[in-house]
């Protein structure tokens, strides 16, 4: 029988999120999705697969709207309905969107991001080379503060579902619009929550990288 291969967990330490290069802008309106483009369902889960190499090519704000749309967008804007499941309505994780020009956390309602920290934090995302390389990392926060209303025993399954059901919306939109994605659990959690400036109530429990394919990999 063949023995499983663990990655060795060596939390780094005086690690810094980067300056940026200029002042980010303090909001980020993001522009409707296309909904009719990419290829189709059954094509895309062909086609959904892990990349851990990525071009330094930026994405377009258009994709970032549309990835961020799919990731847990409002699909049913009577109810505010999202393109993700979760538990009684109670959205429980915030995804955060760490860029080159400042970390900022999506707000679906009214689908824009928001400044967070104007801090490169890319490279505190995980361990990994090319998290620092790669446009976007995607950072899935559990949000307490509206967890904690869920029955005690059904908290971290719960949490747990609709972080992999975002996940998986995002790798099903980059395989339709020939984007490139890893989803991650190695990451340093204390270091990564002090990145993205959360508070007590806010825990990171996933990351997932985006961007274009590195050309020949």
């Amino acid at each position: 029988m063949s023995e499983t291969t663990l990655l060795s967990y060596e939390p780094a330490h005086g690690v810094l999120p980067a300056p940026t290069g200029h002042t980010p802008p303090a909001t980020m309106e993001l522009p409707a999705p296309h909904l009719g483009g990419g290829a189709v369902l059954m094509t895309a889960l062909a086609q959904r697969k892990s990349v851990r190499a990525f071009s330094t090519a930026p994405l377009s704000l258009q994709q970032l709207s549309e990835l961020l749309w799919a990731a847990d967008g409002v699909n049913r804007p009577e109810i505010r309905g999202r393109t993700a499941p979760s538990p009684h309505g109670l959205n429980v994780i915030d995804i955060y969107a760490a860029l080159p020009e400042g970390v900022y956390r999506y707000e679906p309602v009214p689908h824009r991001l928001v400044l967070r920290r104007a801090v490169d934090a890319r490279n505190l995302t995980g361990y990994q080379d090319f998290v620092s390389q790669a446009p976007l990392d995607i950072v899935y926060v559990i949000n307490h503060a509206r967890a904690d209303q869920l029955p005690p025993p059904q908290r971290a399954s719960f949490a747990a579902v609709t972080a992999g059901a975002i996940c998986q919306n995002v790798s099903l939109y980059c395989a339709s619009a020939g984007l490139a994605t890893v989803v991650r659990g190695w990451i340093n959690h204390r270091l990564l929550a002090e990145a993205l400036s959360l508070n007590e109530d806010e825990v990171p429990v996933l990351a997932q990288t985006v961007g274009h394919p590195q050309p020949g990999a």
